[in-house]
């Protein structure tokens, strides 16, 4: 089970930082981040750390997006900065283990322009 948090409000330029823990089971993580959903778009990698650790980025985030994640590797938050109008949809955590796709339940980004 993937558990978020963090989501809101704020105006833009504003900053976000949302949480996403790994919880009711051990899990033996591959892949760990944060995709969204905006209005009339298909879901998207937002950011990620990948199965060799690396990060990766949409190319809209990068500089003012970063993901970090817990020493056990079972917690990962997205520090969101320099927040657009764009940046506006729902945020949600996902978790590849042991071949399989976890997806938590989403949390609602708003930024007013």
């Amino acid at each position: 089970q993937l558990v978020e948090s963090g989501g809101g409000l704020v105006q833009a330029g504003g900053s976000l930082r949302l949480s996403c823990a790994a919880s009711g089971r051990r899990f033996s993580i591959a892949a760990m981040g944060w995709y969204r959903q905006i209005p009339g778009k298909q879901r998207e990698l937002v950011a990620q750390f990948g199965a060799d650790s690396s990060t990766s980025y949409d190319d809209t985030v990068k500089g003012r997006f970063n993901i970090s994640r817990d020493k056990t590797r079972t917690k990962v938050y997205l520090q969101m900065n320099s927040l657009k109008a764009e940046d506006t949809g729902v945020y949600y955590c996902r978790a590849v283990s042991l071949g399989t796709t976890y997806w938590g339940q989403g949390t609602q980004v708003t930024v007013n322009s």
